[in-house]
């Protein structure tokens, strides 16, 4: 991010883990709050004697201050309170005379009352670094590390789905002469994520009727012959940046209608990726899955179960966050050129099954290019 005097001073109190938006600012990680901040184009990191150190070596501040000198300071000129962050920031506003900071919408409420009664003006915005959305060419390195770390964890899945053995008298998948589940397999992805660098967390390995809820886990013994959407999206631990991949898989022998099921969600996917290109609303990108859905029959509708057939947008921004801005759905947004989203088309009919293929793709003026690399075969006998 380049200085900009003229930019307004701007305010957080997170850690990185919660705070995408301080991982951006600071580039480096700490586990516990920590007060930042811009002024006058200068980035300001305050960090206790546990931080302090490596903050200096490998932040992305301009200036790093001790928060010891700082609390002392506050105790003296608030002798009759137990100083603390509300204090230190106050003491720093007049030290760099700042009578008002932007802060993110998410901004701790306590301790924006407690500024506020210590004279500081604060105005909350949704987007406290809107250029997040478009990504640098070190951030399409670190989110291709991403994905290179979904595919190791979908490559785990299929394995073991692969080298799983069909119960005939109950059609549950065995592996190793017990019940092959769907917790079974996120383990399975989640070891093959760290060991590729990454962390899995919330990892989707849902079969049958359970992948007809788009964001339900996946629990029990998994079953022959049953649609299976594997969702992994792991964050690389070194930079913080996400992969976001989902495959569907079916152990044993698919039906017709299964196969027509399929095959209309990744028609629809092409037809996605075709459409996806800088300039172009990503209403109209999601108006190709849906053209392509209705021209297969597969029909989308709110039932007294729930809805069925394709009710969730195409895609949404990858970076820092898993969901983020862009999104690629009904509402208006035009897509921009180097802004990274997925697309992720899927139907979902309980009795016949849930599918959802993704990849991550940079949009560009012509083609996007795909950040993601797996194979889309999917019936495994």
């Amino acid at each position: 991010m380049a200085k900009n005097s003229a930019s307004p001073a701007l305010l957080l109190y997170a850690d990185t883990a919660r705070s995408s938006d301080l991982r951006y600012f600071a580039r480096f990680t700490v586990p516990d709050p920590m007060i930042a901040m811009r002024v006058r184009g200068e980035k300001i990191g305050v960090l206790n004697a546990l931080e302090y150190g490596r903050a200096q070596k490998s932040s992305g501040f301009d200036t790093v201050l001790a928060l010891e000198p700082l609390v002392e300071q506050a105790r003296q000129r608030h002798p009759d309170a137990k100083p603390g962050p509300a204090e230190v920031i106050a003491l720093l506003a007049r030290k760099y005379r700042v009578k008002s900071f932007t802060i993110p919408d998410d901004f701790p409420a306590g301790l924006c009352d407690r500024l506020r009664a210590l004279g500081i003006t604060l105005t909350p915005v949704e987007k406290l670094f809107p250029e997040r959305e478009f990504k640098t060419p070190a951030e399409i390195r670190a989110l291709r590390e991403g994905n290179r770390a979904s595919a190791a964890g979908i490559a785990a899945a299929e394995r073991l789905l692969r080298a799983a053995k069909i119960d005939r008298a109950t059609g549950k998948l065995l592996l190793g002469g017990r019940p092959l589940t769907s917790e079974r397999l996120k383990t399975a992805i989640e070891i093959a994520c760290l060991e590729a660098g990454a962390v899995s967390a919330d990892t989707i390995a849902a079969g049958g009727d359970q992948a007809c809820d788009p964001h339900e886990h996946g629990h029990g013994p998994l079953r022959a012959n049953e649609l299976i959407i594997v969702d992994v999206f792991p964050r690389v631990t070194a930079t913080g940046y996400h992969g976001d991949m989902t495959r569907t898989f079916l152990k044993g022998r698919a039906s017709e209608a299964q196969r027509n099921l399929v095959a209309a969600v990744r028609a629809a996917q092409l037809a996605a990726l075709h459409a996806a290109r800088a300039g172009v609303n990503g209403r109209h990108v999601h108006q190709q899955c849906l053209d392509v859905f209705a021209r297969h029959g597969f029909e989308t509708k709110n039932t007294p179960r729930g809805w069925i057939g394709f009710f969730h947008g195409t895609g949404h921004g990858l970076g820092l966050d898993v969901h983020e801005s862009p999104r690629v759905s009904k509402v208006d947004r035009i897509l921009q050129k180097n802004t990274v989203v997925t697309i992720e088309p899927g139907l979902y009919y309980p009795g016949l099954g849930g599918c959802r293929i993704e990849d991550v793709v940079q949009i560009t003026p012509g083609k996007p290019k795909l950040l993601s690399d797996y194979h889309y075969d999917w019936e495994l006998r």
